[in-house]
């Protein structure tokens, strides 16, 4: 078979864009936060990750500017041979002191953490567990670690009973990594880390958790999973991006030195690839500089997110309950996931629509998120039009 005769044959995108209702890839012309320009038309933005709303913020903007004007626009080598510069290891430093941990490992992405970590830790007789609803990040670093020759196996979504029952099955002699999402980035719902741990004690298992929807979000100032339940010396290794909360683009690992020091000088992923820019690092530099200065944008940000809750299930939408700044609300059907979404756009809102097989089947939703620069009179006008489209679609009455 040719290789490039599935692509051709691929028309479903096609066949949702001739019918007008294509929600992915649409650029944004001007950000300004909970206000974006798409298609020359001023649009509520109801799902971004820009969870503090720090994306414009005019100091983040100004260490970018000022990062460029010192260092350049790129570092021109990996973090391994010529590309660290001062700003990385001021930046891990800083995360390291305001996470806890006793030093930090900056990757160029998130994603890319997730795959370095996973796949450096995890060799051949090895096994990595992994939640059934982790990120797809997290399931592609295990895939890594398999290729290796390390062994992958899932427990039910966050069900500590069969985690427990997994675990037991492994032999004593054998590594083992649990690794879990902090909040789950399609549910906004947080893992149980308590019992977590516990398992994970009672068999020999080391604990990696992924925070980045939690880190800003949740915990003391935002300091992630391990912190909202008091658990950060307990918690092995943490991991993180810069995408979201911290306004930029790259990723992290937290934990022991002398793990970083492992991770640094056995994973591709960072050995082999181009490191952070230094306009992303003095960002999330920037970013990290506010988040300490302002907590309260935490509290403002989950408040908001709260008020879309209660509005949401007040009206009697399908709402995924959490204490994050994700709001998921659930209509089931593909096919009505993708009209909703669209009546959405047309009245000035834009979500992210979500359908198999990103979600189960009959759970397509329309996953908002919020940040804590949405104002009132914003919040408002996303509960009056999604229920303006509730009553069009049925799914509502008056």
């Amino acid at each position: 078979m040719d290789l490039f005769q599935r692509c051709h044959e691929f028309t479903r995108a096609d066949e949702v864009k001739a019918a007008g209702l294509y929600p992915y890839f649409r650029p944004v012309e001007e950000n300004e936060g909970p206000v974006v320009q798409i298609e020359g038309r001023k649009i509520i933005m109801a799902g971004s990750n820009n969870y503090l709303g720090l994306t414009a913020h005019p100091e983040v903007k100004a260490a970018a500017i000022n990062a460029i004007e010192k260092y350049g626009t790129g570092c021109s080598g990996s973090r391994y041979l010529t590309g660290t510069i001062s700003l990385h290891i001021e930046l891990e430093k800083r995360l390291a002191a305001y996470l806890g941990t006793e030093d930090v490992l900056l990757f160029s992405t998130g994603y890319q953490t997730s795959l370095g970590v996973i796949s450096a830790l995890v060799q051949r007789g090895d096994y990595v567990i992994s939640d059934k609803e982790n990120h797809a990040c997290i399931i592609n670093g295990c895939m890594l670690a398999k290729a290796g020759f390390a062994e992958f196996v899932r427990y039910k979504h966050n069900d500590m009973e069969d985690l427990d029952r997994v675990l037991s099955r492994i032999p004593d002699s054998a590594g083992k990594l649990v690794v879990t999402d902090g909040v789950f980035s399609v549910s906004g719902e947080l893992v149980n880390l308590p019992d977590m741990i516990a398992v994970c004690k009672k068999h020999g298992a080391r604990v990696l958790v992924d925070d980045a929807h939690a880190t800003g979000v949740v915990g003391k100032g935002g300091r992630g999973t391990a912190s909202y339940y008091d658990l950060v010396n307990e918690t092995d290794l943490t991991m993180g991006t810069f995408s979201k909360t911290f306004a930029s683009l790259g990723g992290f690992v937290a934990g022991p030195e002398r793990v970083m020091n492992y991770i640094k000088h056995h994973s591709p992923a960072l050995i082999f690839s181009a490191s952070p820019t230094p306009a992303s690092v003095a960002s999330a530099l920037a970013a990290l500089n506010i988040l300490e200065r302002e907590p309260e944008r935490i509290d403002r940000l989950i408040a908001n997110a709260d008020k879309m809750r209660k509005g949401f299930s007040a009206m009697g939408f399908n709402v995924i309950d959490s204490q994050t700044g994700i709001v998921p609300v659930v209509v089931g059907d593909a096919e009505l996931a993708m009209v909703f979404w669209r009546k959405l756009y047309d009245k000035g809102v834009f979500v992210n629509a979500f359908i198999p097989p990103g979600v189960p089947p009959n759970m397509s939703m329309m996953r908002t998120s919020y940040m804590a620069t949405h104002e009132d009179e914003h919040l408002d006008a996303i509960l009056n039009i999604f229920h303006e489209v509730g009553i069009e679609l049925g799914l509502l009455t008056e």
